[in-house]
């Protein structure tokens, strides 16, 4: 009901523009003030469009999250917002299984730092959507993965890890004795993160937002055949 208002009101000043705009050219007949008017008319349009395009399809979204339970009016500025950190996690360790005995868990780490730098960023420089009038704000979701999962697991396991770099350099991760235990807490932390990703994938609009944080079946196939026997040959 309120952004019907609001488009009347847009169309009728708009209207009341363009006729002011047409009654002063037939009155004066000016060139100067045809391309004056013509001028303001096209801000006019352009600035209406954009108002358009950043408020229409509001697309209600609710998210049942842990302990909590989220409502979102999300608009193309916020569903944009959203699938950029969407992807930003997807595509990271955040998301991404570290099988026992493979990775580097100081590049675990520093994806974790990233991801956390990506987060803030936007909204300590001011860059982020206003919140909206109701619902609730997609930074308000960002804010519980910086504070409550993000924040907590860097701030314990980064100075333990440095600790034993520094102590032991150039040794493999593997004699590190919290090897084992970092590896069992980030696996916690992606089960932790994982329904906020799948939400933000929600408010995104992405169909399945899920299938995107798990191995395709074409890749599990292709992991589970076995090689041709060309391949075989080659590998030899």
């Amino acid at each position: 009901m309120a952004w019907t208002a609001a488009r009347a009101a847009l169309a009728g000043l708009l209207g009341a523009v363009v006729g002011i705009a047409a009654y002063s050219i037939s009155q004066t007949g000016g060139q100067r003030l045809s391309i004056v008017v013509g001028a303001l008319l096209g801000v006019a349009v352009v600035l209406g469009a954009d108002l358009y395009r950043r408020s229409v399809q509001l697309t209600e979204v609710r998210l049942v999250l842990p302990g909590s339970e989220m409502t979102f009016r999300a608009n193309t500025d916020m569903r944009q917002a959203a699938q950029r950190m969407f992807f930003q996690a997807a595509t990271r360790v955040a998301t991404r299984p570290l099988e026992d005995g493979s990775g580097n868990l100081r590049e675990a780490l520093t994806s974790l730092k990233t991801l956390f730098d990506l987060y803030r960023e936007p909204l300590e420089s001011g860059a982020a959507p206003p919140p909206p009038a109701k619902g609730d704000s997609v930074h308000e979701l960002v804010l519980d993965i910086l504070n409550f999962e993000l924040a907590p697991f860097l701030a314990k396991w980064h100075p333990r890890l440095r600790a034993f770099e520094e102590a032991h350099p150039g040794q493999d991760e593997s004699a590190w004795p919290e090897n084992a235990a970092f590896r069992e807490e980030l696996r916690t932390l992606q089960d932790n993160l994982r329904p906020y990703v799948i939400g933000l994938g929600e408010i995104a609009g992405i169909r399945d937002p899920e299938r995107h944080l798990r191995r395709s079946a074409w890749y599990a196939a292709r992991a589970s055949s076995p090689l041709p026997r060309q391949q075989k040959d080659a590998a030899r």
